[in-house]
C-alpha cells in the first residue's frame, strides 16, 4: 500500500478512536450508584492520553521511504479496535474489588516500559518499518534484554486494559492484535537483519518475553 495512503488512514483512525473513548468515558461517568465506573473512566482517560501522546509518531510521515507498509494498517486497526471494543462494551464489574488494581498496575508498568523503549531508540523509532542509512543496533536500556520491548509494553498494556474491561469482542481483537504484532516483528526483522551487528545481537535475546519468544 502507498505510504502516503497509509499515513492518511492512520490520521483518520485517530479521531475515530479518540471520539469513541470520549463517548465511553462520558457513559461511565454518568453511571449511578456505587460501582467501579469512576475508576474505569479514569483508566480509560489515562489510556486516551497514552494514545494522544503517541499520536505524533503514529501519523508522522517517515523521513525516509518505508521498507514495508503492509503490516502497519492491520496493526493499527486491531490495536484501536481492541481498545474501543473494551471501553464501548458495558462494564462487566458491578462492584469494586481490590483485584481490579492488578490489570491497572500491569497496564501502567507496561506503558512505562514502552515509553522507555521508545525514548531509548530515539530517532530510530518509527511506526513504519524503516531502515535508515546510518542505522545501528541499540542494545541499551530495555533493549539489553529484549529485541522488541516497545511491542512487549504495548501488548501487556492492552492485556491489562482488556482484562479490566473484559468482554468477548475485545479478547478476540486482542488475539488478532497479537497475531498482527507477530507478523510485523517477523517482517521488521527481515529488514533489521541487514543492519551490521543485528544478527549477533538477536541471537542472544528473546523478541518479546524471555523463555517464550
Amino acid at each position: 500500500m502507498n505510504q502516503r495512503i497509509v499515513v492518511l488512514c492512520l490520521r483518520a483512525l485517530l479521531p475515530v478512536a479518540a471520539t469513541a473513548f470520549v463517548v465511553a468515558i462520558g457513559v461511565l461517568l454518568s453511571a449511578d450508584g456505587p460501582s467501579p465506573h469512576l475508576v474505569a473512566a479514569l483508566f480509560a482517560f489515562a489510556y486516551l492520553l497514552w494514545i494522544l501522546a503517541e499520536a505524533r509518531i503514529s501519523v508522522r510521515h517517515p523521513s525516509q521511504t518505508a521498507a514495508e507498509n503492509s503490516t502497519l494498517l492491520p496493526y493499527a486497526l486491531t490495536r484501536a479496535g481492541t481498545a474501543m471494543a473494551a471501553v464501548l462494551w458495558p462494564l462487566p464489574w458491578d462492584r469494586w474489588s481490590p483485584w481490579l488494581i492488578v490489570p491497572i498496575a500491569v497496564s501502567a508498568g507496561a506503558v512505562a516500559l514502552r515509553l522507555v523503549a521508545i525514548r531509548t531508540l530515539g530517532r530510530f523509532y518509527s511506526h513504519h518499518v524503516v531502515r535508515y542509512s546510518d542505522h545501528s543496533v541499540v542494545s541499551t536500556g530495555p533493549y539489553r534484554y529484549l529485541r522488541h520491548p516497545a511491542y512487549t509494553g504495548m501488548l501487556l498494556a492492552n492485556a491489562g486494559f482488556v482484562a479490566f474491561f473484559l468482554n468477548p469482542l475485545s479478547v478476540l481483537l486482542f488475539v488478532a492484535l497479537c497475531a498482527c504484532v507477530t507478523w510485523r516483528i517477523l517482517v521488521e526483522e527481515q529488514v533489521l537483519w541487514a543492519v551490521p551487528g543485528y544478527p549477533d545481537y538477536a541471537s542472544g535475546r528473546a523478541r518479546l518475553l524471555p523463555g517464550v519468544w
